[in-house]
């Protein structure tokens, strides 16, 4: 990576009667993001207005094998991926001679879907020219929230929550984080896809767990909660998707009839009584007013609600992004891509597709 200490934002000369007036130039980011199972590209205008979001899901590929297959993820990732480049240019009305940059996710993630991404920003980078830049998948996740919440700027706490992460982050600045508590074991995310599938509901589990827990009784199976000691802030699911497991496994042994929406409903409310009861603690502890979600689980309508109300009462303000900004979406890295570029970074043609990429390491 080079920073290059050039000024934060280019600008152009407009001469009017004799003076030199600055102005300051639009910035175009072109983003690419593949670091799972959607192929996503998106053009992105000074960082907080969306011209294009184009997105190719995977899901019902992947529902055949009840979860993603990092094999075939690839394969569909290179089909797609020039394809959804431009579909994205075209529908923000723009050509490559306008994009300022290219950002694109470079990691965490599926190391080969990954390294389409990574190959198609660079090859587009070599042909024209354009700069570089290697974006962090967790804190794309992170910069979604400013696309609607115009008014929202660090500091803030946020709880990202997804299929592969649960973090509890304070955003100190744009591109600047501290770690305040992650998982120690499975994320949020991947116990609803487990839970779903032990329970037949299928892939992907979050939504459908989410729909059916509406039927089902959320008091009517007491699941554990669990802590880490010495680390208040941290997450433990994988004994909470056992007990689910041990739940079920009791019931087919006794040959008691298993309520799917009650399960559904009450395992939802224990994952989301410990997401909530953590980040409010994290957020008044912290001496911040403002707190914010995100990632897959953050469009979960259970724990929105939840956070919500546990907001009001505390009078925190509380950010989110729209459903289609929390699943994988190439806006949100376009976003974090433009606050990168505008602090000097540069990557070079040797970037490469780092799968376990951890928040706030750079390369």
């Amino acid at each position: 990576m080079e920073n290059s200490g050039l000024a934060c934002r280019e600008r152009k000369l407009n001469y009017t009667k004799g003076m030199v007036v600055v102005m300051e130039k639009d910035v175009f980011i072109l983003a690419v993001e593949s670091s799972c199972d959607e192929t996503a590209a998106a053009v992105v205008k000074n960082g907080r207005e969306i011209l294009s979001n184009v997105i190719y899901s995977q899901i019902d590929l992947h529902t055949l094998y009840g979860g993603v297959v990092p094999e075939i993820a690839s394969r569909k990732h290179i089909e797609k991926i020039n394809q959804v480049i431009q579909a994205a240019l075209d529908q923000a009305g723009v050509t490559l001679q306008d994009i300022t940059a290219i950002a694109v996710t470079y990691g965490p993630g599926l190391v080969g879907a990954l390294l389409v991404g990574v190959s198609a920003a660079k090859a587009i980078s070599f042909a024209t020219g354009i700069p570089l830049v290697g974006v962090h998948h967790i804190e794309g996740h992170i910069s979604a929230n400013y696309i609607e919440n115009l008014e929202l700027e660090p500091p803030f706490i946020c709880l990202v929550v997804s299929g592969g992460h649960s973090h509890l982050v304070k955003v100190k600045d744009y591109g600047e984080y501290e770690i305040l508590g992650r998982t120690r074991d499975d994320a949020a995310g991947e116990a609803f896809d487990k839970v779903a599938r032990a329970i037949g509901l299928g892939y992907p589990g979050g939504p459908k767990i989410d729909k059916v827990s509406k039927e089902g009784n959320p008091d009517a199976i007491h699941f554990p909660r669990a802590k880490v000691v010495g680390s208040e802030y941290d997450f433990s699911f994988s004994g909470l998707k056992s007990a689910v497991l041990n739940y079920l496994n009791g019931c087919e042994m006794k040959h008691i009839p298993v309520n799917q929406a009650d399960v559904a409903a009450s395992f939802q409310k224990a994952v989301v009584d410990v997401l909530v009861e953590h980040s409010i603690h994290g957020v008044k502890e912290s001496g911040l007013s403002k707190f914010a979600i995100a990632g897959g689980v953050a469009s979960n309508s259970s724990l929105r609600n939840a956070l919500r109300e546990a907001c009001e009462k505390e009078g925190i303000s509380f950010y989110y992004p729209s459903p289609v900004y929390c699943t994988d979406n190439a806006a949100m890295i376009g976003v974090a891509g433009y606050y990168e570029y505008q602090k000097g970074v540069r990557h070079g043609y040797d970037l490469n597709a780092v799968p376990n990429l951890k928040l706030g390491e750079r390369v």
